[in-house]
């Protein structure tokens, strides 16, 4: 067998090896999941601790309580959620962490395992707990569903190549993390976000209001929260919205999906 042949079966064997699918909760979808959970956790890790070396947390206040609480109620909420509906596996390996970032950026992130950060500047929109309850119960929502596991093995295939992707997640780690935060989008620093696509935002919004509701927070609160974004963005908008476009159509959408979250609303 010629070296040229041999080289092609064996990359794309590798390729094989780590391929894999998922299903997105609620929806049932089956999406591309080529980046193995326990990697994405590791590197989730690493550099939400980066990160917080680089930015002033802010600690002891008001503000940092409620992002805590808050954070710690909607996480509850995933957890029953999973517990009741399964796969009763999928937050292995999460350890959820809340931090209020000193920083006037309208946004958040959530980094795999549950790492959650709250730029203070995103306390202007979403001022109530159940507003911010709405924020994080999305943010959440793209992490459990995997959204960002799946623009990565997206970005993967089409910045380095199927028959590369085996060797680049282990020989390539700074970029595979660029990777990361910016599926993630988690701040600009890393380069050009990758947005969301519009079936995702989607499923995290559904998601989500099904997560705040089951915090005891009532899903309505969220209309308030995309609205202010909305309005917001006719001048060029927050941070939040390079990602997570807020649109009439979205504003409607979310609208025909309260009622299904309150079915889950216990206040």
């Amino acid at each position: 067998m010629r070296s040229s042949s041999l080289r092609l079966i064996l990359s794309l064997s590798g390729m094989v090896l780590i391929v894999a699918c998922s299903t997105v909760p609620v929806t049932g979808r089956q999406q591309l999941s080529l980046v193995p959970e326990e990697q994405l956790l590791q590197a989730g890790y690493q550099q939400y601790q980066e990160f917080l070396q680089e930015n002033e947390v802010i600690r002891s206040t008001a503000e940092s309580a409620m992002v805590q609480r808050v954070g710690r109620q909607v996480a509850e909420a995933v957890e029953r959620y999973f517990a009741e509906q399964g796969p009763s596996d999928a937050l292995q390996g999460y350890a959820w962490e809340f931090s209020l970032v000193d920083s006037a950026e309208v946004n958040a992130f959530v980094l795999p395992g549950g790492k959650v950060t709250v730029f203070l500047g995103l306390l202007e929109v979403a001022d109530t707990p159940a507003q911010l309850a709405a924020v994080i119960g999305h943010e959440v929502a793209h992490v459990v569903a995997k959204h960002g596991n799946e623009r990565m093995s997206q970005a993967l295939l089409s910045q380095m190549g199927g028959s590369a992707l085996s060797a680049a997640l282990s020989s390539q780690p700074q970029a595979t993390q660029q990777l990361l935060m910016s599926a993630f989008g988690a701040g600009t620093q890393v380069g050009v976000l990758l947005p969301f696509s519009r079936l995702q935002e989607s499923e995290a919004d559904r998601l989500g209001l099904i997560f705040m509701a089951m915090a005891g927070y009532d899903p309505q609160a969220a209309l308030a929260v995309w609205q202010e974004m909305a309005a917001r963005s006719q001048g060029g908008g927050p941070e939040f919205l390079s990602t997570h476009p807020a649109d009439q159509t979205r504003i409607r959408n979310i609208q025909e999906r309260i009622p299904e979250a309150m079915r889950y609303y216990r206040p």
